[in-house]
């Protein structure tokens, strides 16, 4: 693609530290006070950690780990380790010890950045296996092993010293001998199908992604304020929540944690934040759990506000239809009753969500667009770098991901599967030439992914690998089942089986706090959530509420039999990836047992 405004990443915040002298670029909390950097801050910074690199005799093309949750110190080693003509590859901060050793064996990584001993620990491990780390690189202060040297991020970055102009001319020689076509990073891919693959991508790949999306959405400015929490080792964050704030000239604050993101956007007052449906299934699940206690008359001035909330939103965004006077002010009564003040949970000034990673409900997301907390629902995957796809203000339909980015095409074969040609598409593989031959075919990324192309719009099915081929030969996608079992009130989260199965069987978490209020209130008495989910009364409500929800789908596709779990699938569990996805072989191994008993109790 032509007319790219940024020949590398580095050379971007460059330019941006000059067009944005004094504002601020990066917030953080340390020590429980917030602290800022400005743009000139924050490059200096950055060059900082590229003089260190140098002086660790770290070359052009060399690979560079960084193991830790979010935080200032991600980005400014992320934004050095280019600076010095290196490629990082991010490592989720919930990988066990035994991922860490296959990527950092596979990459050939030499130096990690990690966040925290726990971090260090971890490689402490499995050191014998990793012999090519030679070391370690802290944020925080702590004592190391003589067998895997660690200094901090301040000693290496020599923090006292100021660059002197020759170091300057030096390393920005270096950073315009960057290539737009060099390597910028190594993605593993979280492995919801089997070993991770690393995914090369360039510098023109991740450029061009972020500044095709700014050009797409088309409301972005260096005013906003963007949230970051969701993994930084996750392509969707990267690029969307940390180099297109930056590109936008925008603030960049960093979340404590996602377990307080909640008090965090209370805060921080962002406008912009990104996440994947998991945050707004939650979130929306609590807010109608607050509803379902309310008095008789609140609620129904609730459901009344969503019934003029979503008329509004078909007019004006959907349809683009002038929305009637009177509807405009049915909609400014319920802005002003209840739409304000659920806004304000979200600091108040939120202005726009950006989701991907998975499907999000049609239902959840109109929820969000009638509130006025619009989300952009898009579609990519770490391939792509990974923006092909989203809606937005400006043309919308809920159900789709969107329309596709300028410089890019999307067709579909004799199967559905979608595939795609473009400048944000990988160049394939690290060190596997066979698996980027099977997903480059004659220019064309094959994504994996079942879709259709209408008036403009894309709608993904289904995984194709995910597909579920029945006894009777139906093929059926679980997630879009999945998600309406998720929409219940007493469902927090459900896998669907029947791969070569005459019919479909789930596992059921409930929503555990709704559960025990039904029981309290029954008086049915249990002992821990094991026990309740045994009673025979809780399963004859989830019975019911199933059967509700089969009578809603096509025959095939209704669930005949279920198991009620205990526990939440979880990360540290193995059932989840770090973006929340759902392992499906690790789930149905881990319940093989119980989901073939499913099948066994009927002879089958």
């Amino acid at each position: 693609m032509e007319n790219l405004p940024y020949r590398s990443v580095p050379a971007m915040l460059r330019e941006n530290a000059a067009a944005f002298k004094g504002k601020l670029a990066l917030k953080y909390r340390k020590q429980g006070k917030y602290v800022t950097l400005s743009y000139e801050q924050y490059y200096e910074r950055a060059l900082m950690v590229a003089r260190g690199l140098k002086k660790l005799n770290v070359r052009p093309g060399d690979r560079i780990a960084i193991l830790s949750e979010n935080r200032a110190g991600w980005v400014i080693a992320d934004m050095g380790i280019l600076a010095a003509g290196a490629l990082s590859v991010p490592i989720y901060p919930t990988n066990t010890p035994e991922q860490l050793e296959y990527v950092l064996k596979h990459s050939e990584a030499s130096i990690v950045f990690v966040s925290n001993k726990f971090q260090y620990s971890k490689l402490l491990k499995v050191r014998a296996a990793i012999p090519r780390v030679e070391r370690v690189i802290s944020f925080e202060r702590f004592l190391g092993d003589a067998c895997l040297p660690v200094c901090t991020f301040y000693q290496l970055s020599e923090i006292d010293d100021a660059i002197t102009a020759e170091e300057r001319r030096a390393l920005e020689a270096g950073i315009d001998a960057i290539a737009p076509d060099d390597l910028l990073t190594i993605i593993y891919t979280s492995g919801t199908t089997g070993v991770p693959k690393g995914v090369m991508l360039s510098h023109a790949n991740i450029l061009a992604d972020a500044w095709l999306g700014t050009r797409m959405c088309g409301v972005l400015s260096d005013r906003e304020v963007a949230l970051s929490f969701l993994p930084l080792s996750h392509v969707l964050e990267r690029t969307v929540g940390y180099y297109m704030t930056i590109m936008n000239g925008a603030l960049l604050a960093f979340a404590d944690s996602i377990e307080k993101v909640p008090e965090n956007m209370t805060d921080v007052r962002p406008t912009v934040m990104v996440s994947v449906p998991r945050l707004f299934e939650k979130i929306y699940s609590r807010i109608f759990e607050t509803v379902h206690t309310m008095p008789i008359a609140k609620r129904w001035l609730f459901h009344w506000a969503l019934r003029i909330g979503k008329r509004y939103v078909d007019l004006k965004y959907v349809d683009r239809r002038p929305v009637p006077i009177l509807t405009a002010l049915e909609y400014a009564l319920a802005d002003m009753l209840i739409f304000r003040k659920l806004r304000e949970r979200f600091g108040g000034n939120m202005r726009i969500f950006c989701s991907g990673g998975a499907p999000l409900d049609k239902t959840i997301n109109e929820f969000f667009w009638i509130i006025g907390i619009p989300i952009l629902e898009g579609y990519g995957l770490t391939e792509t770098s990974p923006i092909v796809t989203f809606n937005t203000l400006e043309a919308i339909r809920f159900g789709s991901v969107g329309r596709i980015l300028e410089h890019t095409e999307m067709r579909t074969d004799e199967e559905g599967e979608l595939l795609i040609k473009g400048p944000q598409v990988m160049s394939g593989y690290y060190k596997d030439t066979e698996a980027t031959s099977q997903a480059l075919q004659d220019g064309w990324l094959r994504t994996g992914d079942i879709g259709k192309i209408e008036n403009g719009f894309v709608y993904i099915t289904d995984r194709k690998k995910e597909l579920i081929i029945t006894a009777g030969g139906k093929n059926i996608a679980p997630q879009p089942i999945e998600n309406e079992l998720k929409l219940d009130k007493y469902i927090s989260q459900a896998f669907v089986y029947g791969d070569r199965k005459p019919y479909l069987t789930a596992l059921l978490v409930p929503n555990y706090e709704r559960v025990m209020e039904y029981a309290r209130e029954r008086h049915v008495n249990f002992f821990d959530m094991d026990d309740l989910v045994m009673t025979e009364s809780v399963e004859e409500l989830l019975g019911q509420r199933v059967a509700e929800i089969n009578g809603r789908l096509a025959q095939y596709e209704s669930i005949k039999r279920f198991v009620l779990l205990p526990r939440d699938f979880s990360i540290e569990g193995g059932e989840l990836t770090p973006t929340l996805k759902l392992r499906r072989k690790v789930i149905y191994e881990k319940f093989k047992d119980r989901i073939e008993g499913m099948y066994a109790e009927n002879g089958n």
